[in-house]
C-alpha cells in the first residue's frame, strides 16, 4: 500500500436489489485478485462470512476488502506502462431489513455499482439504494446483471433484447431523473423564496417611494441554463456511422445488435440452444481462447459459458477499468462530497471557509494537516479473527528449541529429589518449607465475551498514527456552539473506540501528532467538525422482549444488548417501564439475525424470547348504526365528570377529527416536536436556536413508540397559518381552532388535540403561550395559581388518556376533546386543603379526566389501525401460483398488516423453493374498519350470523391479543357452546 500513490486509490461500493447478483460480483473480483480459485467464483461467495448468510443465499452485513489491479496506461510519449491501483471494495445487503448497511457504506465511498438484474429491472430496493448513492453524491456505474436470462428465460432475439435493454436503462435514468427534478423544484422554490425576502426588504427601505424598481436583470437571470435545455443532434459527417434520420427506409440493425450482441447470441446457440462442438471449436480458434479440451467435451453447458466469457470479455477487467475511469480519487471526490457533507441545506457550490475546510477539499495528507476521519459504523470481531490472536507458523528453528526446552524438562524430572518422611534429600523439614512460601492476592479478572468493537472509518484528511490521541465528535454536535456545549485516504478499521463512539463519530485533531493530554476544547474549535449521523432508511418496527432463561445471567444479557446496539446500527434496544428488555428490529429477518448474534456472539447465553410485540393505535369513526349517545340529551361524545366531593366539575366533548386536518397533523409531527423541544427548554429558561431544535432529521424515520415522523410538508414558520387554512375548509366548530388548541397528544405532540372552548374569558392558546415564550415574556402571570395547577393537571389527564387509549391501552390518533366546561369550588376547596386532603382532589382530578376522555372515545364507533407493511414480491413465472396460494390466506391487497407478517416471508421461500423473496416495507398505519364491540342486532344479522355470530371478529381478535399481553382484563367466552351432551349407548 505504501508504494500507491493517493490518486491511484478508488472507494467504492455494491448497491442493489436483493438478489441482484452483488456478493457473486464480488466473487468475479476476488478471483482476478487471486485471493480465491476461479473455479469457486460465484459459488462460494466468499464476503458472506456468517453461517446464516450462507445458509440463506444473501447478505446480511456490509464486507470490505481491499484489491490490487494493474492496468496499462498511456505515457507523455505516446507509449503504455502499468500502474497499479488499489480499489477499496464494500459489499452492502440488498434486503430492505439491512438497508442501514447501504447508509453506513455510501458515506466512506465515491463511487457505487448499482447492479440491476436484466429481467427483474428496476425494483423497490433499487429505488431506495439509488435515493442513498444521489443524496451522498456518489458517482454511479450501472451495472446490468444475470445476461443470461434474456437468453435462456425470456428467449429473446438479438433486436428483441437490445430493445429490452434500452427500456432498462430508460427506466434507471427516470428514476436519477426523478431525484434531480425533485430537487431541482426545491431549489427553485428556495430561490423565489429568498427572491420575495429580497424584494420586501428592499420596499421597506425605499418606502418613501410608491414602488420600489429592482433590477430585473438581476433578478431574472437564470443559472446553470447547461442543466435545463441542450443542443440539438447534429449531423453526422462519417461515411460509416450513420443516425436514424440517415436510414431511409432500409432494415439496418443498430451497431450494438450487430457488433455485440449477434456475437454472444451466437455463442450460446452454439453451446446452449442448438449444441455444435464443431461451431464451438471455431470460435473459440477465432477469439484466440486458451479452453482445455476436456472442458470442450464436457457436458455441464454452464461451465463451457463461463470459461469461454471469463477469457473472452473478462468481467473484473471490465468493471475495475470502469472504476478507474469514473470514480474520481478521494483528492477530486471530496470537493464534490464535503460541501453537501458540510452544509446539506446549500445547492450551490461552496468555497472553502478555512483550514480545515481547505483540507477536507484537498484531501490533504501532510503531517500538519487537519485530521478528520469519519466512522461510519461500529462492528464486533472475534479475538481469533485479529492480527494478534492468529495463530503464527512455527518455524524450523523454534520446533529446535520447543524440542531441547522438552528434553530437559524431562530429564530435571527424572533427577527430582525424593522426600523421607517429613524431611527432603537436602534434609529441608516441611515446616521450613511452609514459612517461606508466600501467598499473593491475584486480582480476578472479568470474563470477557471474546468480541472487540472496531470502527468502520475514511480519513478524510490528515494522517492517523498508532498511538495518537485523537477527539471523537458525536453526532449531535454542532459546529456554531463550540467544543464545550495509518492508512492515507482509505477505507479502514480503527481500534481503541469502544466506551468511547456509540454508533458514529468524526474523529479529529490538529496534526498527526494528535490532541496531547492537557489541551483545552476550546482551543480544538477550529480543527473540530462533524460529518454527520446516518439516515436510518429501514424503521425498525418489530419488537420483541428478551429475557435470560437463568436470572443468573441478567447482567449478561445487558452487556450483550450494548453490544448488539454498537454493533448493529439499525437495531434499538431500551428497558421499558415494566423491566423488560425490548429489541427493536426493521422485520422478522432482522430479528432472527439479532437473536442468533445475541446468544451465539455477544451474550452466549440462552435467551428467551416472547412473541413480537407490534403496535397499534386506536381512534374513533361516526359509525353508521350507533347507539345512543351516553349522556342523554347532550351532544354524542360529552362526558361530564367531578373530583372526590365534587371539588371540581367539568365536561369534555370527544369527537374524530376532520380527515384533512388529521392528515395535516400527520404529515407535520416532526415540527410538532420542535415546538414541544423550544417550549420545554425555554421554560427551564435555556436558549435554544432553531439549528440545535431540529436535531432531528427531516427524513421519515420511526421512534421507539412505532410512530412515522414525515418529511414536513409546510415550513415551522408557516404551520398555524396553514393550520388555519383547513380548518378554514373545514368549517363548523373547526372554524377558529388555531386559536384553542390547548395541546397536542399523545407525548404533547401527537394527531389529538385538547381544545379550550369553554365561555368567557381568554381561551389557553397553546399558540399565545409558544410565542409569549419566544417574546420572553412571563406566562405564568397570565392565569392564577390555582387555575393554572387545575388547567396542568387536566392537560395530564388528557395526555394518559391518548397515550393509552381505552381499546388495549395503545396510543390515540385523530381524535379532538373540547373541554366545555371547568368549575372549582374554592370554598370547598379550602376545607380539604385545610384537613390535607389536596392529593385526594388532584389524583381523583386527573383519573376523572382520563376517564372521560376514554368514554368520550367509546361513545362513538371505535376502531382499531393496524401496523402496515408494503409487500413486495419478486418471483419467476412458473411459481406464481404458489404464491397466489400464500398470499390467498393472509388480508393482503397491496399492504400487508404487521401483526400476520410473522412467517410470511419464510412460507413464500418454502413454497416456492427460493424461487420468491418478499420484501416488507412498514409504511404507516391503516384503519380496520370493523368495531371490535359490534354484535348482531338487526333482524338481518341475526338471520344471517345467528345470535353467537359465528363469522369471527378480527378487530376483537387483535384487541383482546393485546390486553391479554398486558394483563387487562379480556372478555372471553369460555364454554362457547353449553348445549346438554347426549349419550350414544342407547
Amino acid at each position: 500500500m505504501d508504494t500507491v500513490h493517493a490518486h491511484d486509490v478508488r472507494n467504492v461500493t455494491t448497491i442493489g436489489h436483493v438478489d441482484h447478483g452483488k456478493t457473486t460480483l464480488m466473487d468475479a473480483l476476488l478471483a482476478a485478485n487471486n485471493i480465491i480459485s476461479s473455479k469457486m467464483a460465484g459459488k462460494i461467495r466468499y464476503l458472506d462470512s456468517r453461517e446464516d448468510e450462507q445458509q440463506r443465499g444473501i447478505t446480511m452485513e456490509s464486507s470490505a476488502v481491499s484489491l490490487r489491479f494493474t492496468a496499462m496506461e498511456k505515457t507523455s510519449n505516446g507509449g503504455s506502462s502499468p500502474k497499479t491501483y488499489v480499489v477499496n471494495m464494500i459489499d452492502t445487503p440488498g434486503h430492505v431489513d439491512f438497508s442501514s448497511e447501504v447508509s453506513t457504506a455510501s458515506r466512506l465511498c465515491d463511487g457505487a455499482l448499482v447492479l440491476v438484474d436484466v429481467v427483474e429491472g428496476v425494483c423497490t430496493q433499487t429505488i431506495t439504494v439509488l435515493r442513498q448513492a444521489w443524496q451522498d453524491r456518489l458517482r454511479p456505474i450501472l451495472v446490468i446483471n444475470k445476461f443470461d436470462r434474456l437468453i435462456t428465460e425470456l428467449k429473446l432475439a438479438p433486436t428483441e433484447a437490445h430493445h429490452h435493454l434500452t427500456q432498462l436503462i430508460e427506466q434507471v435514468n427516470a428514476v436519477m431523473g426523478s431525484f434531480f427534478a425533485g430537487e431541482r423544484m426545491e431549489d427553485d422554490l428556495r430561490w423565489r423564496e429568498e427572491r420575495e425576502r429580497r424584494l420586501a426588504e428592499k420596499k421597506e427601505a425605499l418606502a418613501d417611494e410608491i414602488e420600489a424598481v429592482v433590477n430585473e436583470v438581476d433578478e431574472f437571470q437564470e443559472k446553470d441554463d447547461e442543466d435545463i435545455y441542450f443542443a440539438p443532434e447534429r449531423d453526422p459527417k462519417t461515411k460509416r456511422v450513420i443516425s436514424h434520420k440517415h436510414l431511409r427506409g432500409r432494415a439496418l440493425k443498430p451497431m450494438f445488435v450487430q457488433f455485440v450482441l449477434e456475437n454472444i447470441w451466437a455463442v450460446y446457440d452454439a453451446v446452449v440452444i442448438n449444441p455444435n462442438p464443431d461451431k464451438v471449436t471455431k470460435i473459440i480458434t477465432a477469439l484466440n481462447l486458451k479452453i482445455p479440451a476436456r472442458d470442450l467435451k464436457t457436458k455441464d453447458a454452464r461451465h463451457l459459458l463461463s470459461l469461454i466469457f471469463s477469457q473472452w470479455l473478462s468481467l473484473s477487467t471490465c468493471i475495475i477499468q470502469c472504476v478507474i475511469d469514473i470514480v474520481p480519487p478521494p483528492s477530486v471526490a471530496q470537493r464534490t462530497r464535503i460541501p453537501k457533507m458540510l452544509y446539506p441545506d446549500i445547492f450551490e457550490p461552496v468555497e472553502p471557509k478555512n483550514q480545515l475546510e481547505e483540507n477536507l477539499y484537498s484531501c490533504n495528507a501532510a503531517s500538519d494537516a487537519r485530521i478528520v476521519a469519519l466512522v461510519s459504523k461500529m462492528f464486533a470481531v472475534s479475538d481469533e479473527d485479529l492480527p494478534e490472536g492468529k495463530r503464527k507458523p512455527t518455524t524450523v528453528e523454534e520446533l529446535r528449541a520447543n524440542a531441547n526446552a522438552a528434553r530437559e524438562a524431562r530429564n530435571a524430572a527424572s533427577e527430582k529429589p525424593v522426600t523421607d518422611g517429613d524431611k527432603t534429600v537436602d534434609g529441608t523439614t516441611l515446616e521450613e518449607v511452609l514459612q517461606n512460601m508466600e501467598i499473593k492476592d491475584v486480582p480476578t479478572e472479568e470474563p470477557q465475551n471474546g468480541e472487540n468493537l472496531l470502527g468502520f472509518a475514511r480519513i478524510y484528511s490528515g494522517t492517523i498514527r498508532k498511538g495518537t490521541t485523537i477527539a471523537c465528535v458525536l453526532p449531535k454536535y454542532n459546529n456554531a456552539y463550540g467544543p464545550t456545549h495509518p492508512r492515507k485516504r482509505n477505507v479502514f478499521a480503527i481500534r481503541g473506540l469502544e466506551g468511547k463512539v456509540w454508533r458514529n463519530a468524526t474523529l479529529c485533531a490538529p496534526g498527526d501528532s494528535g490532541i496531547g493530554r492537557e489541551i483545552h476544547l476550546e482551543d480544538l474549535k477550529d480543527s473540530l467538525v462533524n460529518l454527520g449521523g446516518l439516515q436510518r432508511m429501514a424503521a425498525p418496527i418489530v419488537r420483541v422482549a428478551l429475557e435470560p432463561e437463568m436470572p443468573v445471567h441478567l447482567p449478561k444479557l445487558i452487556r450483550g444488548l450494548k453490544l448488539l446496539a454498537q454493533a448493529d446500527p439499525c437495531v434499538e434496544t431500551f428497558q421499558q417501564h415494566t423491566g423488560e428488555h425490548v429489541i427493536l428490529t426493521a422485520g422478522e429477518l432482522h430479528l432472527e439475525r439479532c437473536l442468533k448474534d445475541l446468544r451465539e456472539r455477544f451474550a452466549k447465553i440462552e435467551i428467551s424470547a416472547s412473541k413480537p410485540i407490534v403496535p397499534f393505535r386506536e381512534t374513533a369513526v361516526r359509525g353508521v348504526d350507533m347507539g345512543p349517545p351516553k349522556s342523554g340529551s347532550a351532544r354524542r361524545g360529552a362526558i361530564s365528570g367531578a373530583s372526590a366531593n365534587n371539588i371540581v366539575q367539568f365536561t369534555i366533548r370527544a369527537t374524530p377529527l376532520p380527515k384533512v386536518i388529521w392528515d395535516f397533523l400527520q404529515e407535520n409531527l416532526a415540527i410538532l416536536r420542535r415546538m414541544q423541544q423550544e417550549r420545554k427548554s425555554r421554560e427551564e429558561h435555556k436558549t435554544l436556536e432553531a439549528e440545535q431544535i431540529a436535531e432531528e432529521d427531516d427524513s421519515d424515520e420511526v421512534d421507539l413508540q412505532g410512530e412515522v415522523i414525515r418529511r414536513p410538508t409546510v415550513r415551522p414558520e408557516d404551520f398555524w397559518s396553514v393550520l388555519r387554512e383547513k380548518c378554514s375548509e373545514t368549517g363548523g366548530d373547526w372554524e377558529d381552532l388555531p386559536e384553542k388548541v390547548w395541546a397536542f397528544g399523545p407525548q404533547r405532540a401527537g394527531t389529538c388535540l385538547l381544545i379550550d372552548s369553554r365561555n368567557g374569558g381568554q381561551s389557553n392558546s397553546y399558540k399565545r403561550r409558544i410565542e409569549r415564550l419566544r417574546a420572553g415574556a412571563d406566562v405564568e402571570k397570565e392565569q392564577e395559581q390555582l387555575d393554572r395547577d387545575f388547567d396542568n393537571l387536566l392537560e395530564t389527564g388528557f395526555q394518559l388518556a391518548t397515550f393509552q387509549g381505552p381499546l388495549c391501552a395503545e396510543p390515540v390518533e385523530g381524535m379532538a376533546y373540547f373541554v366545555e366546561s371547568l368549575t372549582i369550588d374554592r370554598e370547598g376547596l379550602e376545607k380539604e386543603r385545610e384537613h390535607n386532603k389536596m392529593a385526594q382532589i388532584t389524583g381523583s382530578f386527573h383519573s376523572a379526566v382520563r376517564d372521560a376522555c376514554r368514554n368520550g372515545l367509546l361513545d362513538w364507533s371505535p376502531r382499531l389501525m393496524l401496523a402496515m407493511y408494503e409487500c413486495d414480491i419478486q418471483a419467476s413465472t412458473d411459481v406464481l401460483g404458489k404464491v397466489y396460494g400464500v398470499v390467498a390466506k393472509l388480508r393482503v391487497r397491496a399492504l400487508l398488516p404487521v401483526v400476520e407478517s410473522f412467517g410470511f416471508s419464510d412460507e413464500i421461500r418454502t413454497r416456492t423453493s427460493g424461487a420468491a423473496s418478499p420484501q416488507l416495507i412498514f409504511s404507516g398505519y391503516e384503519m380496520l374498519d370493523q368495531d371490535p364491540f359490534w354484535v348482531p342486532t338487526t333482524e338481518e344479522e341475526l338471520e344471517d350470523l345467528g345470535e353467537k355470530a359465528d363469522r369471527a371478529n378480527v378487530a376483537k381478535a387483535y384487541m383482546d391479543t393485546v390486553r391479554a399481553r398486558k394483563g387487562m382484563f379480556v372478555d372471553r367466552k369460555i364454554i362457547e357452546f353449553a348445549e346438554k351432551q347426549r349419550t350414544l349407548k342407547r
